[in-house]
């Protein structure tokens, strides 16, 4: 029996019969189909976004200057990991259902302080995206100043940092030790916990290991997930899809022009 169909029966198992109710039991929230594209796209745009900025040192000044000499690559740089950076929360939440029929305890802490971290990574998306727009609408002295200036400024999401790092490390443990990911793909799920987090921050040999380390955990048990998924009425699924994408391609093509 796989991890998700033990998971699905345990879920029914434990839940008080009502003998009014008629309808099944439904999946766990976000789903074989949401969870599974979700653990291949998320790091393979984010591991794209790493490699964009590869080119450029890591630490803000640069990464400004090269916005200034290559806005439309940087650009797309940074929005390919942020966008990783997001869906990485369906990806995890599939992994701690995995998790969570053997290993609960481990799910638990492990999925809070991975996804905790992740709104961490969202916030200093928002201040890269303004320090790129001030070297857009000003220059880039202004802009390197300005940066400069506030850079050790405390804010609320600095303190959450410590959940980046340690979420992913537990997480790995709770993945392996619940037989969901073998050795190889748990310690290859820990080195994101070697990514650099922080305003600005570009592409080091660290950051290039744990978006790939993060491929190499996520990716086939994407797959796998998929696979496993049960979907009464696929093409009622793919319609709900298709018109998601569209929906979301709508605000994209609509934002810039709001």
């Amino acid at each position: 029996m796989s991890t998700w169909s033990r998971f699905r029966l345990s879920a029914q198992n434990s839940r008080l019969p009502d003998p009014s109710e008629q309808s099944p039991q439904p999946l766990p929230f976000p789903g074989p189909w949401v969870g599974g594209v979700a653990l291949i796209l998320a790091p393979l745009l984010l591991l794209a976004g790493v490699l964009l900025r590869l080119p450029f040192h890591f630490f803000f000044p640069q990464q400004l200057a090269a916005f200034q000499s290559h806005p439309a690559r940087m650009a797309a740089a940074y929005s390919l990991f942020a966008v990783g950076n997001v869906l990485l929360w369906p990806a995890v939440a599939t992994l701690c259902i995995a998790i969570s029929s053997r290993r609960p305890a481990w799910a638990i802490w492990g999925g809070t302080l991975a996804i905790t971290g992740l709104f961490a990574r969202t916030h200093s998306a928002g201040i890269d995206h303004l320090a790129f727009q001030l070297v857009r609408v000003q220059n880039l002295g202004a802009a390197s100043k300005a940066v400069a200036d506030s850079y050790g400024a405390y804010d609320i999401f600095h303190a959450l940092s410590f959940a980046a790092f340690f979420g992913w490390m537990v997480l790995a443990i709770g993945a392996y030790l619940a037989g969901v990911l073998g050795l190889i793909r748990s310690v290859a799920l820990a080195l994101m916990s070697i990514l650099m987090l922080g305003t600005l921050k570009g592409t080091s040999l660290t950051s290039v290991i744990a978006a790939g380390g993060l491929c190499v955990a996520f990716v086939p048990f994407g797959f796998q997930v998929l696979r496993q998924g049960s979907v009464p009425d696929r093409r009622r699924s793919l319609l709900q899809a298709l018109a998601a994408i569209g929906v979301i391609m709508l605000f994209l093509f609509l934002g810039p022009r709001a």
